[in-house]
């Protein structure tokens, strides 16, 4: 049995599978999809990818998910890897049923997890809240009830993780379905006190009247980065699947002088657990309470259409109001060539409730705090006035902030500067004085 300091210093060999059903049941190709897979496993410190492969399922085995013949040609693969040590390891990327995992462990002589597991295990690895701990353990509860097949370590919290992967005791099947419903209604009470500090704290914002907007989108998206950017901030930002986890919040001031709290929050994923889902709602409760919300988007990413279809669903899940405003932030275009990113910029300007920014580079920023004061305005119904001004030719700094703002609605040029017909609130006339 291995020491407990071991699982860091010699991390688990691992070999990735993603299993290719060959239908219209997903939405992505194959090899993104095992590009996915991979990333995840290296989110894990205590992992090693050793090897990749998309296997094709056309007609899933009940008892052991591959055909006879696909088991033997992964098996070959898994012994090869590492160069000949053989992977200790096997990750899934998909559903596994703990009848499979047990004959696939037995057929391969190796460790099985499935996507589920994987990502539970990550979220171990990553929470650093009280409240995200016990959400944790909560959601590998649940998905662990019907796989008695290995020992309770997360459950003594000796190491970072939900013990699946390796640790002290792996081998010993002691739990059974008594002791976790006795440790569910422990961690239930303890999330409750929990729960309803956050209330008081949540409480304790609703006297300070500022409106919440929340970061959302897929994970890896660049929302952290993001976050730091617009706030001075020092959130974890990497380049790396779940790098921000707990939730995080600061103040910020708009250029009109409107003060926000601005919420970061979990990055979305295609399959997300439904245990992740239903354990961390409270977490996600800023997303539900906020008064505009800003999804981040990859768009250098081949599949940022997929994936927003899935930060979709997850909303609709979580059952995120429809009239809740919605700016689309389609960041990373530094990662864009110049064509592409200036028609961006331009389906930006035509394009109601879209921003291209980005947040590394800060390219498009102010346009899209112009637009977050804006729709904020409009969402909290604040009155508004209709004024015109007559701007000088060379004062373009401030013709520049009225179009930035999204409040003009006509314009000409005469022969004394520039007519501009504006629909404004009391704030961003101020704003406008003060330039």
């Amino acid at each position: 049995m291995a020491e407990p300091t071991e699982t860091h210093e010699q991390p688990t060999r691992a070999y990735v599978i993603h299993p290719d059903l060959g239908n219209s049941r997903t939405r992505r190709s194959p090899d993104l999809a095992l590009e996915e897979a991979v990333a995840l496993a290296h989110a894990l410190p205590a992992i090693d990818v050793t090897g990749a492969e998309v296997a094709k399922l056309r007609n899933p085995d009940a008892g052991m998910l591959f055909s006879k013949g696909k088991r033997e040609e992964i098996g070959q693969h898994i012994k090869a890897a590492a160069d000949g040590e053989g992977a200790e390891l096997v990750l899934i990327d998909g559903p596994v049923t703990p009848v499979q995992q047990r004959n696939l462990e037995k057929d391969w002589g190796v460790k099985i997890l499935d996507r589920t597991g994987l990502i539970l295990e990550i979220f171990a690895d990553r929470a650093q809240t009280r409240e995200g701990v016990l959400q944790v353990e909560l959601a590998a509860l649940a998905y662990q009830r019907t796989r008695l097949v290995r020992a309770w370590t997360h459950l003594e919290r000796q190491r970072g993780g939900l013990g699946f992967v390796g640790g002290p005791g792996e081998t010993q099947i002691e739990a059974d379905r008594r002791a976790i419903d006795e440790q569910v209604i422990r961690l239930r009470r303890q999330l409750e006190r929990v729960v309803k500090t956050r209330e008081l704290h949540r409480k304790a914002r609703a006297k300070v009247p500022y409106p919440i907007v929340a970061l959302v989108g897929y994970t890896n998206a660049g929302k952290s980065t993001l976050f730091n950017k617009l706030t001075g901030a020092e959130v974890m930002a990497k380049d790396q699947l779940f790098a921000t986890l707990d939730p995080t919040m600061r103040q910020m001031v708009l250029p009109g002088g409107r003060r926000v709290i601005l919420s970061d929050t979990v990055g979305f994923i295609s399959d997300l657990p439904h245990e992740l889902v239903a354990a961390f709602r409270a977490t996600l409760e800023e997303v539900l309470a906020a008064d505009l919300i800003l999804h981040v988007r990859d768009i250098s990413h081949p599949e940022t259409e997929e994936q927003a279809g899935d930060v979709g669903e997850i909303l609709d899940g979580l059952g995120v109001e429809e009239d809740v405003p919605l700016i689309e932030v389609w960041n990373k275009i530094d990662s864009l060539s110049a064509e592409t990113r200036e028609a961006l910029r331009r389906t930006d300007a035509r394009t109601e409730g879209v921003q291209a920014i980005s947040a590394l580079s800060g390219e498009g920023l102010d346009d899209l705090l112009a637009g977050v004061e804006a729709r904020l305005a409009e969402a909290l119904d604040e009155p508004r006035t209709e004024d015109i001004l007559l701007l000088k030719l060379e004062d373009g700094r401030r013709r520049a902030w009225l179009h930035g703002q999204g409040i003009v609605t006509h314009e000409e040029t005469t022969e004394n500067g520039v007519r501009v017909t504006v629909s404004w609130t009391e704030r961003q006339r101020g704003s406008f004085e003060a330039l």
